[in-house]
């Protein structure tokens, strides 16, 4: 086999970037310039969910292991793209709704939401995404999926402030399961092309509950 398209699915990182309510803020500034010390370095602050990124089971279990800890091979698998574009602004997404794509789950498979809600990145819509119910979270565990990607800001409800409702119940199921899930992806639509191969490699932050990553999907054709 050999890689065709490599399709980027991942959000640009840069100061004034949409954020979860009451993360840091993106912020850049040189810690060293062409001009004054014959080198560009760029200084970074940024909270560990910035943009598109992963969160390790340490962001919402005691004790679970932070994104260095995590087999790499979670990151890397088949993507099952399921299409949920009929939902409306903080509409759940069930088991029903997923129950169509039932036979492309099973472990090793990375269960790639697709809202639609990208195309609202950067506007107030942004924050009212769509989110899965927690029956839709236990049939993925329980088929055996462990890695879950959205095209949006959360799995769970986005609260703008305040504790969350009902506790971020699908972080929590996906988390304690020793899975991890992927956030703000973007380009959904350019995976045109049937199974394709999604690396969601973090970065490998020390102890550390997320981190941001380059995500891409991967087109394999067989050697000619």
């Amino acid at each position: 086999m050999r890689i065709g398209r490599v399709v980027d699915l991942s959000r640009r990182v840069e100061p004034g970037m949409q954020v979860y309510p009451g993360d840091p803020e993106v912020r850049f500034e040189p810690a060293a310039t062409l001009e004054e010390e014959g080198v560009n370095v760029l200084g970074i602050r940024m909270g560990s969910h910035s943009g598109t990124h992963v969160d390790a089971p340490y962001h919402f279990i005691a004790g679970g292991p932070s994104v260095d800890e995590l087999d790499p091979g979670l990151f890397v698998g088949p993507a099952a793209v399921l299409d949920v574009r009929g939902k409306g602004p903080r509409e759940r997404i069930t088991a029903g709704d997923l129950r169509p794509y039932r036979a492309r789950f099973s472990g090793g498979v990375i269960a790639v939401v697709r809202t639609g809600w990208e195309e609202h990145y950067g506007t107030p819509l942004y924050y009212d995404h769509p989110f899965l119910d927690p029956g839709a979270a236990r049939m993925l565990i329980e088929a055996g999926v462990r890695t879950v990607a959205i095209d949006a800001l959360s799995v769970d409800e986005t609260v703008a402030e305040g504790p969350h409702p009902e506790g971020y119940p699908v972080h929590r199921i996906i988390l304690g399961a020793g899975g991890v899930i992927a956030e703000n992806l973007a380009n959904l639509g350019a995976l045109e092309f049937p199974d394709p191969l999604l690396s969601l490699l973090p970065l490998r932050l020390g102890e550390a509950d997320g981190a941001p990553v380059r995500a891409v999907a991967l087109e394999l054709t067989p050697e000619s």
